[in-house]
């Protein structure tokens, strides 16, 4: 199977021309977007705590739900 430098010509062309920064930069903005549209809505949020290692939902009123260590 060919390697994607050899589909697309070379790096800048398999991501459109967009630098990785950039991507990046796009990625947390369409993350900080979903997550304001799930405040607005009332659903939860998904995140990570890294203090206490775990997976959470964010409900709307503030409280956390932690999920159970595997």
């Amino acid at each position: 199977m060919a390697e994607n430098h050899e589909i697309y010509g070379n790096e800048l062309d398999s991501t459109c021309g967009v630098s990785d920064d950039e991507l990046t930069e796009r990625f947390k903005a369409a993350v900080r977007i979903d997550n304001e549209i799930k405040k607005i809505k009332g659903a939860p949020i998904a995140g990570y705590d890294d203090e206490k290692g775990l997976a959470y939902l964010e409900y709307s009123d503030g409280r956390r739900e932690y999920a159970a260590k595997p």
